[in-house]
């Protein structure tokens, strides 16, 4: 499906954007489903919260751990008040749904395995794909928060690395409400942390390189349009800006590892994968 070019663009970029790749039908159906989810979800049975500062679970509980085969939603950071009570509607008060969109509701399934992605996963190199994990973000207008400089091969870390992440834009993403920012120089940064999860549950966000991120103003930001399709490996350091427009920014996301990699018994998310061989 991609050319010698592109190919080589992605090896030499870490990441590779292919606009406007899904139509407008498409991405709208993913997030009919979304919001259906949002309309079903009881907003007094939790009050977890995913940190906007730090990227990660600001409390490592059980309802973010066992979250790998379930369909769950979390807050954003700022969507309660200093009294516990949410300050807007909690369809505009949802940070994200996760993490196992991709095997639990029919929509997101069927999208999650079409010939289309699998074809891709293989075309950037990805040996006998399977789906780890997927995430629907809405970045929501006023108080969709900051997500730090990070790497997605912390989060699921193979020998060899092998992790790509699919990013696909639900709506029109922009500077003015937090798109996607990717280091320009960052195709050849180390991996500078694994996250490892015990088998008491808890967790260690372990340094493996003692280097700094980039500092912003190597930052490249990705406005694309609805339907675009970022892809890019699991060692290329990214972020976003806060949202304090008026607009969300939805995107979902596909983690996709190699089953010829060795997966970590240490990585947080223990769910049996997805598997999406295009043959």
């Amino acid at each position: 499906m991609l050319n010698q070019q592109q190919k080589l663009s992605y090896q030499q970029q870490g990441y590779i954007v292919l606009n406007e790749l899904f139509s407008l039908e498409q991405v709208s159906q993913l997030k009919s489903a979304a919001l259906k989810i949002v309309d079903d979800f009881d907003p007094d049975s939790t009050r977890s919260v995913f940190s906007t500062e730090t990227g990660e679970q600001t409390s490592r509980d059980d309802y973010f751990l066992s979250s790998d085969d379930k369909v769950r939603c979390f807050f954003e950071e700022d969507a309660f008040s200093n009294s516990g009570e949410l300050q807007q509607t909690k369809h505009l008060s949802i940070n994200k749904i996760g993490h196992a969109l991709h095997t639990l509701n029919p929509v997101f399934n069927a999208f999650s395995q079409s010939t289309v992605i699998a074809q891709l996963a293989e075309d950037l190199g990805v040996i006998e794909p399977e789906i780890r994990q997927s995430m629907y973000i809405f970045k929501q207008p006023k108080i969709g928060g900051v997500i730090r400089w990070h790497q997605d091969a912390t989060y699921f870390f193979t020998a060899p690395q092998s992790v790509v992440t699919f990013w696909f834009a639900i709506e029109d993403a922009t500077i003015e409400n937090g798109c996607l920012q990717v280091d320009k120089q960052g195709a050849e940064f180390p991996l500078k942390e694994q996250f490892k999860r015990y088998e008491d549950d808890s967790t260690e966000l372990a340094m493996l390189e003692n280097i700094e991120w980039p500092t912003n103003d190597r930052a490249l930001p990705l406005e694309v349009k609805a339907g675009t399709l970022v892809a890019f490996n699991g060692a290329l350091p990214h972020f976003s800006e806060a949202n304090r427009s008026n607009k969300s920014r939805h995107a979902f996301t596909l983690h996709i590892t190699s089953a010829q990699a060795q997966y970590d018994k240490l990585n947080w998310l223990r769910a049996a994968p997805l598997h999406i061989y295009s043959k």
